[in-house]
């Protein structure tokens, strides 16, 4: 008989699907000696190597895609256990696992504030990612809800709308089409627009926005968080679109302004997203029809 531990085969799965002992460090908020610890304990035990370096990468062995299997099997079945524990807590300690894009971090924490103060037993798991990946989380069934902008094609996955979400184009201050009325798009051809990273839902939104005016934009810097982009059209070196719930504390303080240009705000909706079939404890069935019955009213 194996005579291996739940915590060694924990820190195996994560350093297995991460392909990174540092990553799987941070994870599971241990140092990097203790995984390199729990790994080399693991591979004694079963008596086979599970990971090869080549260069600096890492890759499972036969034996280790083997285990790899087992161990996401074993999670997942600890992880139902815990639901249904969790369900038999009712409200009063039961847990909240949710991932959201980092757009959706602007509000998603008034949100859970709100909630807390109804349920104040919940305990919440928040996790702020790019939508990548947030998508790879839902993918490798690690969250309960994601909340973003724009849901995936082709995951198997639900989808509902739960509030607006207005994208604005701002600017500084002192730029010259500030105080303007109706803008007309094909002005915006003479600026520069910074832009969010490849696979960003506002990026998406901003070149579909653009094809269908048949408008050519010049692109400045590119950058893969909104406060970045909000720093550098403070600074001067663009124009940005983004959620409007994103600016607010920018626009009292007049240190950006919202353009009055033709077209916009571009009308999208904030999604909460989760794995079809995905059995749900009372606490993350209760945060969901919260999100679509009172989000929006509160947030606004």
């Amino acid at each position: 008989m194996l005579h291996i531990t739940l915590r060694q085969l924990k820190v195996f799965e994560s350093v297995a699907r991460h392909l990174s002992f540092s990553r799987a460090a941070e994870e599971l908020f241990l140092t990097q000696p203790a995984v390199s610890l729990q790994i080399k304990q693991l591979e004694e035990a079963v008596a086979l190597p599970l990971f090869e370096q080549m260069g600096k990468r890492i890759y499972l062995t036969e034996a280790g895609q083997e285990l790899y299997h087992y161990s996401r099997s074993i999670a997942q079945l600890l992880a139902d256990m815990e639901l249904a524990l969790d369900e038999l807590k009712g409200l009063d300690r039961g847990k909240l696992n949710i991932s959201v894009v980092s757009t959706a971090n602007y509000f998603t924490p008034h949100l859970l504030a709100k909630f807390c103060q109804r349920y104040h037993g919940v305990t919440v798991s928040l996790n702020v990612s790019n939508r990548e990946a947030v998508l790879k989380q839902l993918a490798d069934n690690l969250t309960d809800l994601a909340i973003m902008g724009q849901p995936p094609d082709g995951l198997d996955i639900v989808s509902e709308s739960f509030m607006e979400n207005p994208l604005v184009i701002i600017a500084p201050p002192a730029h010259p089409l500030c105080g303007q009325r109706q803008i007309p798009v094909k002005q915006l051809e003479q600026e520069v627009f910074l832009v969010r990273e490849v696979g960003s839902g506002t990026r998406s939104a901003m070149e579909r926005f653009f094809s269908e005016q048949e408008i050519n934009v010049a692109r400045g810097m590119e950058a893969d968080t909104t406060e970045a982009i909000k720093q550098a059209v403070q600074a001067g070196m663009g124009l940005g679109i983004m959620s409007l719930h994103t600016i607010e504390l920018e626009l009292a303080a007049h240190r950006l302004e919202v353009l009055d240009v033709q077209g916009f705000p571009i009308m999208r909706h904030w999604y909460v997203v989760h794995r079809k079939n995905k059995r749900f404890s009372q606490v993350v069935k209760t945060f969901k029809d919260f999100l679509l019955k009172e989000a929006s009213s509160l947030v606004a």
